[in-house]
């Protein structure tokens, strides 16, 4: 099967929830010039590593749609360290002796993801961001000075997906982007397929640097926009502070990606963001089940390139706020519950 048929059957379970990513892409051309192939954008990954179709675990194997007693959630055993922490899940859920699935039927969709998220474990109630905020808040903090992307320094402290899917865009209107990671935590990215890290990183420079030495600040004192994927706390404590960076000179750009907005530490992942904000299909029961892979990513990097333009375009000088789930909540026109 060609490159273009293969993503054409990935679009095809996504197609209803598009306009609205479509009206986004529309406007990111508009001001860039920038051409964006949405199936390639959302599906390359999938492709690449061969991924099978998802039905209530994710494409990528790792995300779990849950019945609970009163609807369902996505509970996201990414990491090693999740799977440790199964036992004292269970043991949250009153079912020490039960599996993940028979205790999840025995408690609340918001309390599974409620006591998953007090261990670290990415989890989400199906529809529990539907309507609670739009994808991007811009928070003014500098001066306005309209500026093309053209030659702006963009420094990418982001990992993964989403925050990279951005710096790329940025990159292909003619920014210099520079990809920045810690000597201790390489991007995960670099352990998937290796032709999707290089379409993500392609062209950019690449800095290794020890985060502990006050490094991070310098990089970014020289920047015109930052992308980052982290907690304010952790940042501050790497003396790196937003606000700052902003202020320092007019018509600089930050873009904070997190799951649930800046001042919620709840994380998140592509595929229990898309379920946290309704993104999901149905089965022939009627029944949740994921759509794509790990669409939260692709779809909220769309949306934070977007914001960076739009940004740019009105003179910068803002702090963007971009919540994953509510990216994605965007997009879900037909809920599976009311939100």
């Amino acid at each position: 099967m060609s490159k273009n048929a293969a993503l054409d059957r990935w679009m095809v379970t996504v197609e209803p929830h598009l306009d609205p990513l479509r009206a986004v892409v529309a406007d990111l051309t508009g001001l860039t010039g920038v051409p964006v192939d949405l199936p390639t954008a959302l599906f390359l990954r999938a492709h690449l590593a061969g991924l099978p179709p998802p039905g209530r675990t994710s494409a990528g194997g790792s995300c779990h749609l849950l019945e609970t007693a009163d609807g369902w959630a996505a509970v996201n055993l990414a990491r090693p360290d999740d799977h440790t922490s199964l036992p004292a899940l269970l043991a949250l859920l009153g079912a020490p002796d039960a599996d993940l699935p028979a205790a999840a039927r025995r408690t609340s969709a918001a309390e599974l993801a409620r006591s998953a998220q007090l261990l670290g474990i990415a989890a989400a109630a199906l529809g529990s961001a539907c309507g609670g905020r739009a994808p991007v808040r811009a928070e003014r903090h500098g001066e306005p000075q309209p500026r093309d992307l053209e030659g702006l320094r963009v420094v990418d402290l982001s990992a993964l997906w989403a925050g990279p899917l951005c710096a790329r865009l940025l990159g292909q209107a003619g920014a210099r982007v520079v990809k920045v990671e810690s000597t201790t935590r390489p991007d995960g990215a670099r352990f998937g397929h290796p032709g999707f890290y290089h379409w993500l990183h392609d062209g950019h420079d690449s800095l290794v640097l020890d985060f502990t030495s006050g490094a991070p600040a310098d990089v970014v004192a020289d920047a015109d926009v930052v992308i980052e994927a982290s907690r304010p706390r952790a940042l501050r404590r790497l003396g790196v502070r937003a606000e700052e960076f902003l202020a320092a000179r007019p018509g600089r750009v930050w873009v904070g990606i997190t799951g649930y907005g800046r001042a919620d530490d709840r994380i998140a992942f592509g595929d229990d963001a898309a379920v946290a904000g309704g993104l999901t299909g149905r089965d022939a029961h009627g029944d949740p089940v994921f759509l794509g892979d790990a669409l939260g990513d692709p779809v909220t990097g769309l949306y934070a390139a977007h914001a960076v333009a739009r940004s740019l375009d009105r003179g910068g000088g803002e702090l963007l706020c971009v919540s994953m789930a509510a990216c994605t909540a965007a997009l879900a026109d037909t809920p599976v519950r009311p939100c």
